[in-house]
């Protein structure tokens, strides 16, 4: 009797085994129920693929036309005009003309350089870790590819992300010609702040400080003017 019933449960397990397989295979060879059918008219509310059938490859635009798109963006222009507010104050005091050799240290996506470029400064260089073409090239800020007494104007709205300050500003200094300045605006700050940077410029005179605000933060601006001292 035990004998049969040993029997009886290979022969279920067999039958289970094998129904199973054929169940698994059914279900792998079975089209998603989220899969669009190729004939299938296109679903416009149908926004992100649910599965990897019913994705579809993205449109690679061109450069000019990712930045064309960018640059039309509400937050960019708002950060542009308040670039070319900054530099008009330059400007009046007589720091910047449309003839300068102007040089932006970690520029970012570009702003600065948009905003001068729009002032009428046709002579602008701006350099960042990343590119973002046509208004910023690749170059390392502590290690500026440029030669001595290059530049008119040097200016940085991050030099607070300096990884290594005196070799920032020496660099600045170094590009920059007797007579030009340096421009560097960090968060506001107090006088005995201010110092310290002023510090780091070996090379410089202190033209002065003020607080101000740029692309809606506020800002402390320290100008320096160049001098090459031995």
């Amino acid at each position: 009797m035990e004998r049969h019933i040993q029997m009886f449960l290979k022969r279920l397990s067999y039958v289970s085994i094998t129904i199973g397989t054929i169940t698994f295979i059914l279900l792998l060879l079975k089209t998603p129920d989220t899969c669009v059918a190729p004939d299938s008219p296109p679903k416009p509310h149908l926004r992100f693929p649910k599965s990897s059938c019913d994705s579809s490859p993205r449109e690679l635009l061109p450069l000019h036309k990712k930045n064309k798109r960018l640059w039309s963006t509400k937050t960019w222009q708002n950060k542009v005009q308040s670039f070319s507010n900054f530099f008009r104050a330059c400007y009046q005091m007589g720091l910047l003309h449309n003839d300068s050799k102007v040089l932006c240290v970690s520029a970012g996506a570009g702003h600065e350089v948009m905003a001068l470029n729009q002032l009428g400064v046709a002579d602008v260089t701006g350099i960042e870790l990343l590119d973002s073409p046509p208004l910023v090239s690749r170059a390392d800020p502590h290690n500026l590819p440029f030669f001595d007494d290059v530049f008119d104007l040097g200016f940085s709205a991050h030099f607070a992300k300096a990884m290594f300050p005196n070799r920032f500003v020496s660099e600045m200094e170094r590009t920059v010609r007797a007579g030009g300045v340096c421009v560097v605006v960090v968060d506001e700050c107090g006088d005995e702040e201010v110092r310290e940077i002023v510090d780091l410029f070996t090379n410089s005179s202190f033209l002065g400080a003020l607080n101000v605000t740029l692309t809606g933060l506020r800002m402390t601006r320290i100008i320096m003017k160049v001098q090459h001292l031995p």
